[in-house]
């Protein structure tokens, strides 16, 4: 999966398939029944301190909306979406920005910078792939804290 998604920015604004919603600051687009994610969620509402980060699952009918948009689907594991500032990125380039942006134990994610984009890919792909046998199921949305129920947009 290319890093960056070749797509106009903003351009879902103008998808009739896309609900409309707040796209003021950064959103992940996650599976919301995989543990991995879950947790990956809950990371992020701890450590972004500035509250700008939003997450959708993707089962969400705007997270299904997103991810068609970009040319992904919710059942694909590895359909793991960042929108910043209008653009998208995916695979594990998506998951470092995120870490890196959010701060606290993300940038410890920046360490894989240093490998070539193949070698993300491939650990990116083997991870999503595997994640249910590896870290197993949880719905993100069933009890979130506080600070995560906040951050969901749950369309």
């Amino acid at each position: 999966m290319a890093q960056l998604i070749d797509r106009p920015s903003y351009s879902y604004r103008t998808d009739p398939d896309v609900p409309e919603f707040d796209d003021t600051g950064p959103i992940t687009v996650m599976d919301g029944d995989c543990a991995l994610c879950g947790f990956g969620a809950r990371m992020i509402a701890r450590f972004d301190t500035h509250e700008d980060f939003r997450i959708c699952p993707g089962q969400t009918d705007l997270g299904t909306a997103l991810l068609g948009h970009f040319g992904m689907k919710p059942e694909d594991p590895e359909s793991w979406l960042l929108i910043l500032d209008g653009r998208a990125y995916g695979s594990l380039d998506a998951i470092i920005r995120v870490g890196q942006a959010v701060g606290g134990v993300g940038h410890g994610l920046r360490v894989l910078r240093v490998l070539p984009r193949g070698l993300q890919d491939w650990i990116y792909r083997r991870i999503a792939r595997n994640r249910y046998a590896m870290f197993g199921r949880g719905d993100m949305c069933a009890l979130p804290d506080e600070r995560l129920k906040a951050r969901l947009l749950l369309k």
